[in-house]
């Protein structure tokens, strides 16, 4: 078995920030392994994929370059990836838990019966001892993530069965380029040779896309609120503070589900994940589900009128009070103070 390879999702041209998430541990990944980290563009136009992925320390770019395999659908890509994993034999594969990953992961992982485990939080490289069998597998990836609604985290390992598949949500891992000089290697395939014309028997005809009316992703101040801030009328005191803030809103579960704010702001195991340089956690209790997609926030503020709010375990700093006491003298505060 051989190297570590990475799916990369492209749209326009621009590869996705889950991908190149993805890259990153992949190449700690491969450097624990001592092997090459391999990258895969498919699509149309991929000629500036290169440039953008070679920085996080991808040794091999594999380029399926075909204006029949844009824009994605099903049968062509995974016939591509099985196809190549079929020659390359990699020890792990790795891929978004998006929309397409959550297609294309499970297809691949199926046609080469390898297993797949879905919506991992983390990614580690350990040993494993079968004490039954008294066989000690060496360098295993351990494919890590909350199950049982978050109750606990479970540790997936494959002993056998080869690529080791995992799908990644986004933001979970940090994305850094290594080095902007790193140059790989560049391997366009002929897609006649991997994908066969039955493969593309489904014509997408036209595409309509909405993008996100929030970047929560991308602030670096998020004020949270959760099923404590009691109404939606409240909520509209974290967007009145957010935006003296420069911020963003965002929310738990149980606030979207009480109809307090939109979906898009959920935070969270079924939500997006962040990791802003501030996150004031309002009225939020602080269960598993929501802590995972933002324990890695640089600092925490709880404002909760629960002293023993589990959310006040992890967070710099606790404010006891109500939303409606706080947040006004906040935004007071906060005006009076500053330039």
């Amino acid at each position: 078995m051989n190297n570590l390879f990475v799916y990369c999702e492209i749209e326009d041209g621009i590869v996705a920030d889950v991908s190149l998430e993805l890259l990153t541990k992949g190449r700690s990944l491969a450097t624990r392994l001592g092997c090459r980290l391999e990258a895969i563009a498919a699509g149309t136009k991929l000629d500036g994929i290169g440039a953008q992925v070679f920085p996080y320390g991808v040794d091999v770019l594999h380029v399926f370059d075909d204006p029949r395999l844009f824009p994605y659908t099903s049968l062509p890509h995974t016939s591509s990836l099985v196809n190549l994993f079929t020659e390359e034999k990699p020890q792990i594969a790795l891929m978004g838990a998006t929309s397409i990953g959550r297609d294309l992961g499970p297809r691949v992982s199926s046609a080469l019966t390898s297993g797949l485990t879905a919506d991992c939080t983390s990614l580690e490289i350990g040993d494993h001892e079968e004490k039954k069998e008294n066989k000690v597998y060496k360098d295993l990836l351990y494919q890590i993530r909350p199950a049982f609604g978050g109750n606990i985290v479970a540790w997936i390992i494959n002993p056998e069965c080869r690529p080791q598949m995992a799908t990644v949500r986004e933001g979970v891992m940090k994305k850094e380029i290594l080095n902007p000089s790193y140059k790989g290697e560049t391997i366009k395939h002929d897609v006649n040779k991997y994908v066969n014309d039955t493969d593309f028997v489904v014509n997408v005809i036209e595409r309509h896309m909405e993008k996100s009316k929030t970047n929560i992703k991308g602030s670096p101040i998020i004020i949270a609120g959760g099923y404590g801030v009691g109404s939606k009328e409240n909520f509209e005191l974290l967007h009145k503070l957010a935006a003296v803030l420069g911020g963003e809103v965002g929310a738990s579960r149980a606030a979207v589900d009480a109809g307090f704010t939109d979906h898009d702001r959920q935070i969270g195991q079924t939500g997006v994940t962040v990791r802003p340089k501030l996150y004031i956690a309002c009225g939020i209790s602080g269960q598993i589900q929501h802590i995972a997609g933002m324990q890695e926030s640089a600092m925490i503020i709880s404002i909760n009128n629960d002293p023993n709010a589990p959310i006040n375990t992890i967070a710099d700093y606790v404010i006891n009070g109500t939303i409606e006491e706080v947040i006004p003298k906040m935004i007071k505060y906060y005006k009076k103070n500053s330039k």
